[in-house]
């Protein structure tokens, strides 16, 4: 192995209604996808990723969340290839279903029966798995009904474990329950991104719905690697080039969030983006976060966050209850 943290000692949690037991922190591998299609983050060189996925696992990480979108099946390639050289137990693979793309790399959803069908045996062979872990929606269509059936006879035929979604909204859910059992849902969770707190976490908690949040450093600006100039020269092969999170107004404001991380950061001697993380696992509906790592040393500085407590003070701080902000003066 090599230098740097030793394995971590990671509490699991039960994921949903399943028998999987995963650590706070799971390998997101949407960036490893490489460029060349509509929501790709730029050139990725595959060894690296191999290297990722490796040193997350050595560190006690025992999942990984991929999608066949993510580089048009070239993810779920790099995700096998990382596992056929792992001497270790192997982690739980995760993937999804639902986006397809054309030649020129745009993506569109299809939760047609026929399609799902066709997507799952592309995974299962891209994957090189006789059964995936767990299967999630990556996206709601009108077709929910009829994609959610197929995914419950895809668990029937045992092509997969457990079945899952991906930002759906309360009512989306409520739809898919009643067609059958939803082990998890996948939705956007971070400082900038706080919208589930009020309908969706509470629904998931009394519904025993398992919590998997992706995106908990918003897509890299909560790590401290980002700057002004940096998200201002991001390639057009970065679909980060084109969100609003990265321009102003928002960008100065997330800027000004990462300093308060920075902050906390320095009295825990955690780097902000584990504090960033931190701050997702700390809500109790949370069974795990989707950490995504380019290379080995991204995922040295990120998964230790699954160890970190954030005391009330630190949790106000980070969240700038504690600013005192002037009231605005407006005109009668």
């Amino acid at each position: 192995m090599k230098a740097g943290p030793k394995k971590i000692e990671m509490k699991t949690k039960k994921l949903g209604n399943s028998d999987l037991s995963i650590t706070p922190v799971g390998f997101g591998a949407w960036a490893i996808g490489g460029s060349g299609w509509e929501f790709g983050w730029g050139e990725q060189d595959d060894k690296q990723s191999v290297d990722a996925i490796h040193r997350a696992l050595e560190l006690g990480v025992n999942w990984i969340d991929t999608a066949a979108v993510y580089g048009m099946g070239h993810s779920e390639e790099v995700v096998a290839k990382a596992l056929r050289t792992w001497p270790g137990p192997r982690p739980y693979v995760f993937t999804k279903c639902g986006l397809c793309w054309d030649e020129q790399g745009y993506v569109h959803r299809d939760l047609s029966a026929k399609s799902l069908r066709r997507e799952c045996e592309d995974s299962l062979r891209r994957l090189d798995v006789d059964v995936i872990d767990l299967y999630q929606v990556h996206w709601p269509t009108d077709k929910l009904e009829e994609g959610w059936n197929t995914i419950a006879q895809l668990q029937e035929e045992g092509k997969v474990r457990w079945i899952g979604v991906s930002n759906f909204s309360v009512e989306e859910l409520r739809r898919a329950q009643k067609i059958a059992p939803v082990t998890s849902l996948q939705p956007p969770y971070s400082l900038v991104r706080r919208e589930v707190e009020e309908e969706i976490l509470p629904y998931c908690r009394s519904n025993g719905i398992g919590v998997i949040v992706y995106s908990p450093m918003a897509s890299g600006l909560l790590t401290g690697a980002m700057t002004r100039e940096r998200a201002g020269n991001l390639p057009v092969s970065d679909w980060r080039s084109r969100d609003v999170e990265f321009k102003e107004p928002r960008l100065s404001r997330n800027l000004a969030l990462v300093e308060r991380l920075r902050e906390v950061g320095g009295h825990v001697q955690r780097p902000p983006g584990q504090v960033a993380i931190a701050w997702t696992l700390r809500n109790p509906v949370v069974t795990g976060a989707i950490v995504g790592a380019r290379n080995a040393k991204q995922v040295e500085g990120n998964v230790e966050a699954a160890t970190l407590r954030l005391t009330k003070k630190e949790i106000a701080k980070i969240e700038g209850k504690n600013i005192y902000e002037p009231e605005l003066v407006t005109a009668a």
